[in-house]
């Protein structure tokens, strides 16, 4: 009798629950991809943002026990504003694709695209040199995009610059094991703020005595241009609301007709000295023209008025007093037995300026100190500040 002995094949699957040899095969020859055809990327790698100390710590800023990167620096706006670098920098290579500088026709207006950056990046390798996967907030630094022909007054190359925004599992990056092998990460130009100041305080070059906010920030040319358009706009418009001091009033009587005023020298004594001897018309007891921010605190039709923070004691109709104790500063008429409201003095400068007293331009502006109980404490303060909870010994 004849014995046939069979033979099973094992079944064929290219995925296994294990990362083993070919996972690691497929990686090693990813890898070695990037390490031939790559190109260098310069990591700053991002440690958390700095943690306040005890007295200034707040329930939406707290202290932390140590700087990590999943601390959240401002739970109030979900922002990590002061954020900690590592002063050494990694070494890992990238891929991305180079595209031409276009302007975005598809919306309105013109968009440059040439600020974001998508890279990809192996897993393994970014992790075993960065020693945690790489995540928003690490800056790249792209040392093949410097710029040695820059137009400026350094003698230093401009470096780029661009901040990691997202990161994700690239679809070209599974293997036909079905595990990933690389990242796909979104990166943006870094802007001078305050997020970056750790790596813009850094030396442009080893030896150099400009740093980098010197060579790459635009910050002080564009306050000169600011600056420059702010000059010209007070020029063209010094004060807020309408200009009426060009504007003739008219004084009338309750028949409608002009007021008369005359003086003879016959007349003359005390009670008349505040007046012209050429005057014919009476002064006007109320603006002749209304409107937006019209106010300017100034006698109408160039009449001659006085300042003070009282009244004066003696007086005659149609006098003018301007009270700078008031705030804001305001205009009066004597109409023979008492002072009457004019106008208040409201046409101020557009900029903030020293001479711009408004109510809330001194609230938003108010840099003054006071003494409560013995302690010196900021007028202008967060409500987060001013109401602390304190105990009650």
């Amino acid at each position: 009798m004849r014995t046939i002995n069979t033979i099973t094949m094992p079944r064929l699957s290219l995925y296994k629950p294990e990362k083993g040899n070919d996972y690691r095969f497929l990686d090693k020859q990813i890898t070695e991809m990037f390490t031939v055809g790559g190109t260098d990327v310069f990591v700053h790698k991002y440690l958390g943002p700095k943690n306040p100390d005890e007295a200034s710590a707040t329930a939406d800023q707290p202290q932390y026990d140590a700087v990590k990167e999943t601390n959240i620096q401002d739970m109030l706006f979900m922002e990590n504003r002061d954020r900690k670098y590592d002063p050494d920098i990694y070494t890992m290579r990238g891929i991305y694709s180079v595209s031409d500088v276009d302007f975005d026709m598809s919306q309105f207006g013109l968009f440059l695209q040439n600020d974001i950056i998508f890279m990809t990046i192996p897993i393994n390798a970014s992790v075993k040199t960065l020693g945690r996967k790489i995540m928003s907030g690490d800056v790249i630094e792209l040392p093949h995009l410097k710029d040695e022909n820059a137009l400026n007054d350094y003698s230093v190359a401009l470096k780029r610059f661009y901040v990691v925004e997202d990161v994700n599992r690239a679809s070209e990056g599974f293997s036909q094991t079905w595990y990933p092998h690389l990242y796909r990460i979104k990166m943006k130009q870094i802007l001078d703020s305050q997020e970056f100041k750790e790596i813009l305080d850094l030396p442009a070059q080893e030896g150099s005595t400009q740093s980098l906010r010197d060579v790459l920030s635009t910050y002080e040319k564009e306050m000169q241009v600011n600056d420059a358009i702010i000059s010209q706009a007070e020029a063209d418009a010094p004060k807020s609301g309408y200009d009426t001091s060009h504007l003739y009033t008219l004084q009338v009587d309750d028949r409608g007709v002009p007021e008369l005023v005359t003086t003879d020298a016959t007349d003359l004594d005390a009670s008349t000295q505040g007046e012209l001897a050429d005057r014919v018309n009476q002064t006007p007891e109320r603006e002749g023209y209304t409107g937006y921010i019209i106010g300017d605190g100034l006698a109408p039709n160039g009449e001659a008025f006085g300042s003070g923070i009282s009244f004066p004691t003696t007086s005659v109709e149609g006098d003018y007093w301007l009270r700078v104790d008031m705030f804001p500063n305001r205009l009066f008429r004597y109409d023979g037995r008492r002072w009457v409201k004019m106008e208040d003095n409201v046409r101020m400068p557009l900029t903030n300026k020293a001479e711009k007293q408004t109510q809330k331009g001194t609230f938003v502006n108010n840099t003054k100190e006071s003494t409560i109980g013995g302690e010196t404490v900021k007028e202008r303060q967060g409500l987060s500040q001013a109401l602390k909870a304190k105990a009650d010994n």
